[in-house]
């Protein structure tokens, strides 16, 4: 079997232990495949009673501890982990899917395969609901902004899925035409651009209620980073909480 990138994932069986290096891929087995998870990072929050290893970071994991845990998988992700740490688990004989997600229907079609081919497993009931959901996009009625750091301000661009997602949602990202799937902005860009509101996450950068008014004069308004940037179970609650955003 093939990752999302096409590198070979050697499997000869449904893999049983399986070690998440993406929060997202973590709430996704630990609400499907329990029994499956062994490891995770300590940026996996969710669920909030998940009681496995911890192997340090996204960016900075702990190898031989994932070594150490004997997982017939590691899951990663394109964006989130590096390729280094992705070489040299697969050089120490470690399998790894890596996921490539940049709409919101690879994260669909990304999670189907990997439950079907690596673990065997029917679509879980939240990847269903979320298809239904997220299968006819909205019509756009609110431009939005939405920045996910501070000094230097930088904003989340295309391709993207949070681009995408807000997109279905009938949320218009002002900024997605700029250079750069994260491109560098200044308060004036953001507040230049248009947008009805601008929606400030609480991850990576935990925005708070006075980052809007001390920098912004659009408005603003606090979000979930999971329900923007999580794919996995977050899709089906941030369907609920984007589209109402223009009601």
């Amino acid at each position: 079997m093939r990752d999302d990138l096409g590198a070979d994932v050697p499997l000869g069986a449904p893999a049983s232990r399986v070690v998440s290096l993406v929060p997202s891929l973590t709430e996704a087995l630990a609400a499907s495949a329990p029994d499956r998870l062994v490891g995770a990072t300590e940026w996996c929050t969710h669920p909030a009673d998940l009681d496995v290893a911890r192997v340090r970071g996204t960016k900075n994991p702990d190898l031989a501890a994932v070594r150490a845990l004997s997982p017939d998988l590691v899951v990663a992700n394109m964006e989130e982990n590096r390729e280094l740490d992705v070489r040299r688990l697969r050089e120490a004989g470690v399998a790894v899917w890596v996921t490539r997600i940049e709409t919101v229907e690879d994260a669909l079609a990304s999670m189907s395969r990997l439950f079907a081919e690596a673990l065997d497993l029917a679509d879980p009931g939240w990847l269903v609901e979320a298809r239904g959901l997220w299968s006819s996009p909205a019509p756009a009625r609110l431009r939005v902004a939405v920045p996910i750091w501070r000094d230097p301000w930088m904003v989340v661009g295309s391709p993207t899925y949070t681009d995408d997602l807000l997109t279905r949602a009938g949320l218009v990202n002002v900024l997605a035409g700029r250079d750069g799937r994260y491109p560098p902005v200044t308060p004036a860009d953001i507040d230049g651009a248009g947008a009805d509101v601008v929606l400030l996450p609480d991850e990576p950068y935990v925005f708070t209620a006075d980052d809007g008014p001390e920098a912004l004069a659009t408005p603003t308004r606090l979000v979930s980073g999971r329900l923007l940037t999580w794919y996995g179970p977050a899709m089906v609650e941030a369907h609920a909480v984007l589209t109402a955003l223009h009601r």
